[in-house]
């Protein structure tokens, strides 16, 4: 028995001797990515919305490679599976509401 607790402590000092960098670098990206915009930010969004608009008119969006249609395609995905996530969550059900 005192064996198995030895293992176990070891395994678990393992654990958290691997984790602690890996935790350590997700931190740093959290406090990079998580926050949310500032005041300086909002032009910076602004001109984003505004040469997204101009593109749809210009037709620039038939233009686009393979590649990138892929990469679109598979962020309005993910997007649409954090939506339907999101409602799941909200409505506490997968199918239907509770009414």
């Amino acid at each position: 028995m005192a064996s198995l607790v030895s293992k176990t402590t070891d395994l678990v000092k393992l654990g958290v001797t691997h984790a602690r960098p890996v935790l350590h670098v997700w931190q740093q990206y959290a406090r990079v990515e998580l926050t949310p915009p500032t005041l300086k930010d909002i032009s910076a969004i602004r001109s984003g919305f505004s040469k997204l608009i101009q593109a749809a008119k210009s037709g620039r969006y038939r233009q686009v490679t393979v590649r990138e249609a892929v990469i679109n395609t598979l962020v309005a995905a993910e997007i649409y599976c954090w939506f339907y996530v999101g409602e799941c969550i909200g409505k506490r059900h997968f199918v239907g509401y509770n009414v």
